[in-house]
């Protein structure tokens, strides 16, 4: 689809996963809207252009990604800061110690000008200077050894800060490709032969839910049937004839188009809708046969990385362009806090500035390209990089390698040690340095003290900060 619009004739499937993450394609018909960048994937639709190229639905998340990585204000590291103020304020008050006794305090020249050298070694800023850096690199390293790839050591120290983490759902949480899950025969006598005849149909079919239906006979080996005579109903579903006998496989609408739907089975199927599964039905000329559900499966690894994200006291969010039914349904599964549905690119933008609105430090997981307003905005953006987009790797500040969301807990429990470790380092250089400075003062110091002072406490904070490369 080439611009934004409104459908005026025709009827297809579109698939908007680029736009709204959408794992499924949505049927489309007269006075529905259609986005940019989506894909038209059977039939064929006209429709009227609403919004130019430059305001349209893609144009307006370049924008957003924009705005949102200009919104990020820069962290200014405390060692920065001091080291202005003290390199010069320790230099001038060595410079007061070597002149001030001998002009106004009858001092010997050669005592207090000794002393102020030693000061000067003593007060060599070098551990603190190197303290952050060394310990930086060595979290980087760690989290690179677990297939974490950090964009730059702001985002490693920030990880700690994180107290809400915003997931997206397909390719994040799910696989992102649809499989069959549920089969209900409605008659005994065709438990057996039912999937074989809807795989037949299905097979012909290239409709992601037909085809989760065509995967699954091929795992099970089942036999496969002729079709003759094979039409495709645009929006509902397939028809054929296999072995003289009219079968259709078909949606909701379709049994309900044929006159074939039932109390009974309408319970079925709202039940089944409900969990967020899409259902279709085999029918032959007498009515429903059986049940398939096909849906977007949960990866095995979410639901341990949601509850290990509990533990570290962290709050979670999915936010979704598939419908909320599907979401709650998902965000139950793996034990997600809240779950917003039915959501555009900028709606998703939205829901991390309300959080930033509450005092919330938030980080978002996506894959899409839909996700990348959001994944800028966020104080640090996670991207599934194996199967992500190249937009959503760009802008996001953390690649995970293997799309593995337990490696997000695995980060910010890093990015905690690292944050320990820089402040031991810089508290150990601030007050052994200040304990030798008031040594050196009082004349007990010699130049021999000031230099293990100076390079004992560097090699100190360096090997504290290696101690992130352990396992």
């Amino acid at each position: 689809i080439g611009l934004d619009g409104e459908v005026t004739a025709g009827q297809s499937t579109i698939d908007q996963a680029p736009i709204t993450g959408e794992s499924l394609p949505i049927e489309k018909t007269v006075g529905d809207k259609v986005f940019a960048g989506t894909i038209n994937q059977a039939g064929s639709l006209e429709y009227t252009v609403t919004a130019a190229a430059n305001n349209s639905t893609l144009a307006r998340i370049i924008h957003a990604v924009e705005q949102a990585q200009g919104a990020r204000a820069p962290t200014q590291r405390f060692v920065d800061r001091f080291a202005k103020i003290y390199t010069p304020a320790v230099f001038l008050f060595a410079l007061g110690v070597a002149l001030i006794p001998p002009l106004f305090m009858a001092g010997v020249w050669f005592d207090w000008i000794y002393r102020a050298l030693v000061l000067l070694v003593v007060a060599c800023p070098c551990a603190l200077v190197i303290s952050t850096p060394v310990t930086i690199v060595s979290g980087l390293a760690a989290a690179a050894r677990k297939g974490i790839l950090i964009k730059g050591g702001v985002y490693l120290e920030g990880g700690y800060k994180l107290d809400y983490l915003a997931l997206d759902k397909t390719g994040t949480i799910t696989h992102g490709k649809p499989v069959q899950t549920d089969y209900l025969a409605l008659f005994p006598n065709v438990e057996d032969s039912a999937p074989a005849l809807a795989a037949a149909l299905a097979g012909r079919s290239d409709h992601p839910v037909s085809l989760a239906i065509a995967n699954a006979a091929v795992d099970k080996n089942l036999a496969r049937h002729a079709v003759d005579n094979f039409t495709a109903l645009t929006g509902r579903g397939v028809r054929g004839d296999i072995n003289g006998e009219t079968y259709h496989l078909g949606n909701h609408r379709l049994v309900e188009e044929l006159g074939l739907c039932s109390p009974a089975l309408e319970d079925k199927l709202f039940a089944l809708e409900k969990q967020g599964k899409s259902v279709v039905l085999l029918l032959d000329k007498s009515g429903p046969l059986a049940l398939f559900a096909v849906a977007d499966t949960v990866k095995d690894s979410s639901r341990e990385a949601i509850q290990q994200l509990h533990e570290l006291g962290i709050k979670t969010l999915m936010l979704t362009g598939d419908n909320t039914h599907t979401a709650q349904a998902i965000a139950a599964q793996v034990g997600i806090d809240q779950a917003q549905g039915d959501l555009l690119p900028t709606d998703k933008l939205q829901a991390i500035e309300a959080l930033y609105g509450q005092g919330r430090r938030v980080g978002m997981v996506g894959d899409g390209i839909n996700d990348a307003p959001a994944l800028a905005r966020a104080e640090i953006g996670f991207a599934m990089a194996a199967a992500g987009t190249d937009t959503a790797i760009e802008t996001a500040d953390v690649a995970l390698m293997d799309d593995d969301l337990r490696k997000i807990p695995a980060f910010i429990r890093l990015s905690r040690q690292t944050s320990s470790i820089l402040k031991q380092n810089i508290a150990l250089a601030l007050v052994i340095k200040a304990i030798f400075l008031a040594v050196t003062f009082l004349g007990m110091a010699t130049m021999w003290m000031a230099v293990f002072a100076d390079m004992g406490v560097s090699l100190l904070v360096v090997f504290n900060g290696l101690r992130l490369l352990r396992k």
